[in-house]
C-alpha cells in the first residue's frame, strides 16, 4: 500500500517568522523617534498658538482703547485675567506649565522683565507697562519668544 504525500505547505517557515520580526523592529525604531519629535513639536505649536492669541487680544485692547478713550492704555493683569474682557475666552493654557500651578492664568511679570521665570504660580507672564507677554516657564527656550 502506497501512500501519497500531499505537499501543501500551509504556514510560514520559521526564517520568513525571523525576517518578517526583524522588518518590524527596524520599522518601529524609526517610527518611535519620529512620533517623540511630533510630541514635542505639537507642544511648541499649542503654546505658539497660545502665546499669539493672548498677544491679539492685547492689541485689540490697546486699539480699542485708544479709538474708544483717546489714550492707547495696555490692560491691567487683573483685567487680563477676566474672561471677557480681553479674551472672550478663558486664558489658554500654557502646555509647558503641567505642575499644577495655574498654567491658565496670567501674573504680573513687570519685575521679572521678559524672557525672565517667577517659577511660581501663572502660566503666562504679563508687563502691563509695556504690553508684553510671554510664557513663565522656560522648559523648551520658549520664554523668549
Amino acid at each position: 500500500m502506497a501512500f501519497n504525500r500531499i505537499s501543501n505547505h500551509r504556514g510560514f517557515t520559521l526564517i520568513e517568522l525571523v525576517i518578517i520580526i526583524v522588518i518590524l523592529g527596524i520599522l518601529a525604531a524609526v517610527a518611535i523617534p519620529k512620533y517623540s519629535d511630533i510630541s514635542s513639536e505639537a507642544r511648541e505649536a499649542s503654546a505658539r498658538g497660545a502665546l499669539g492669541a493672548l498677544r491679539s487680544g492685547i492689541s485689540i485692547w490697546y486699539a480699542n482703547k485708544a479709538v474708544t478713550t483717546g489714550t492707547a492704555t495696555w490692560p491691567s493683569v487683573d483685567t487680563l485675567n477676566m474672561i471677557g474682557q480681553v479674551m472672550e475666552q478663558a486664558i489658554p493654557k500654557n502646555p509647558y506649565q503641567d505642575d499644577g500651578l495655574a498654567p491658565d492664568s496670567i501674573i504680573d511679570g513687570t519685575a521679572l522683565g521678559k524672557g525672565n521665570v517667577s517659577g511660581g504660580r501663572g502660566g503666562w507672564a504679563f508687563n502691563p507697562a509695556t504690553g508684553e507677554i510671554w510664557p513663565n516657564t522656560n522648559s523648551a527656550g520658549e520664554n523668549n519668544w
